[in-house]
């Protein structure tokens, strides 16, 4: 990956309705290169897909939560990720290392149906030994494009660098 795809990611991180006329444009290369490198970075799995940003609250889904999950055994794992995967609410989860071994992120329209979904489904889910659940109050970064490029050096990005 080079200076031209990471322009190109992030471009299309912030606009993803871009037509490939003006991302060419702005990247300054044709039209064909352009499309070329897009073709590429999608058949390289690093563009996985175009989507709209909706705002969870304005289609009924106002309420959320972050479910920390431990599994009560080691095995359980795969087949908790399938049965998670079948619950539509749960809108994205991570394997984690250590205790909890899961943070689940989960929407409903309010408390009562999280409560409803909480009863009927997660703790059923298999090898579940425990959750627990934190509601979230706002979000004070909503999900970003990634950053132009990993730091190396660790530590803060450049902009944050004293």
């Amino acid at each position: 990956m080079d200076v031209m795809d990471r322009k190109i990611i992030a471009l299309l991180q912030a606009e993803g309705r871009i037509t490939l006329t003006d991302l060419a444009d702005k990247v300054r290369l044709s039209v064909s290169r352009c499309q070329r490198r897009v073709r590429e970075l999608e058949a390289a799995g690093v563009i996985r897909g175009y989507r709209a940003v909706v705002d969870a609250a304005a289609v009924g889904f106002g309420f959320e939560v972050l479910v920390f999950a431990t599994l009560s055994r080691p095995d359980a794992v795969t087949e908790f990720d399938v049965a998670l995967a079948d619950v539509p609410e749960v809108i994205e989860a991570q394997r984690l290392f250590g205790e909890p071994d899961y943070l689940i992120r989960v929407v409903t329209a309010d408390l009562p149906s999280y409560q409803q979904l909480y009863e009927s489904v997660l703790i059923h889910l298999p090898g579940v030994r425990s959750l627990n659940s934190t509601i979230v109050m706002k979000h004070a970064v909503h999900p970003r494009p990634l950053p132009e490029r990993p730091s190396r050096e660790g530590g803060a990005s450049p902009a944050y660098r004293a």
